[in-house]
């Protein structure tokens, strides 16, 4: 049965990492749909870095901040931007990608969530993002659909998904409130869920792929600070994700984070998430 490649990555700045050895990697990565997160450039920079591929972006307001893409070795159908209400500035940060994939419609999702900073206005953007996304979750979700939101989501849903979690749980990434949006994702959906911080809501019914391939195990964590031995010491948090609906989630054959195998390798804080999915032709 054939098989879909999708990787995704926040690349740190779409120019850095491919001067930093990005290539290495993806020409080895045998990608066929490729999600990035926080591009900071413009469309110039993505046709120079990915020439033959086909590529949908979507950048900031402010010029060099943010920024989300998807390429793809066949173009998308139909894609889209918006995200939550019109008063609310998302540009950068939603991008949808509509493919047709062995008869069926696959909608990809790259998503880069704001980090955020506790008790601050950059919080207040982060809650409406979260509840944006917990809209947009619910429709991309309706009728068997196969969709699937990648990217750099900026919550460490667990404490198996940061190391160091205890010093955590009052900074933005870690809050308790951040972490009951994603109990509601990924909660049985039509069932009321729980969340961390106390409060209740509907279950989405969503899948985190990786946590389901890596069962009750410390991360494997996706994101390691630039500063001190964090790396070294694999001192991370898991904040990039798969998040596919049901039906999406049932063709995953595999979920690997390519981990750079040293510090001087690294070409990006983050590294690339990639899950193969199998599709019938």
């Amino acid at each position: 049965m054939p098989h879909l490649r999708i990787a995704s990555v926040n690349v740190n700045g779409i120019r850095a990492a491919v001067r930093n050895g990005m290539h290495t990697w993806l020409d080895a990565a045998d990608v066929d749909i490729l999600t990035l997160q926080e591009v900071r450039g413009q469309d110039e920079h993505l046709e120079d870095a990915f020439p033959g591929w086909s590529m949908l972006h979507d950048p900031a307001t402010a010029k060099g901040r943010a920024g989300v893409a998807v390429l793809s070795r066949n173009p998308a159908v139909s894609s889209r931007t918006a995200l939550g209400a019109d008063d609310f500035d998302s540009a950068g940060r939603w991008l949808e990608a509509d493919f047709e994939i062995g008869g069926r419609p696959l909608t990809v999702v790259s998503a880069y969530v704001h980090s955020g900073e506790a008790d601050t206005p950059k919080q207040d953007e982060k809650w409406k993002f979260l509840d944006a996304m917990t809209t947009r979750l619910g429709e991309l979700a309706a009728d068997d659909a196969l969709a699937l939101v990648t990217g750099d989501l900026n919550v460490g849903h667990r404490e198996l998904d940061i190391r160091n979690w205890r010093g955590n749980r009052k900074k933005a990434g870690f809050l308790p409130r951040e972490r009951a949006y994603f109990d509601r994702f990924l909660g049985a959906a039509g069932t009321s869920i729980a969340g961390v911080d106390g409060t209740t809501g509907p279950g989405l019914g969503w899948i985190d792929i990786g946590r389901t391939a890596h069962g009750e195990v410390d991360g494997p964590y996706t994101w390691w600070s630039m500063r001190g031995q964090a790396f070294d010491n694999d001192s991370g948090w898991r904040i990039d994700y798969h998040l596919a609906t049901p039906a999406l989630a049932a063709r995953a054959t595999g979920y690997t984070v390519a981990r750079a195998a040293s510090y001087s390798e690294r070409w990006s804080d983050h590294a690339p998430v990639i899950v193969d999915y199998t599709y019938e032709q």
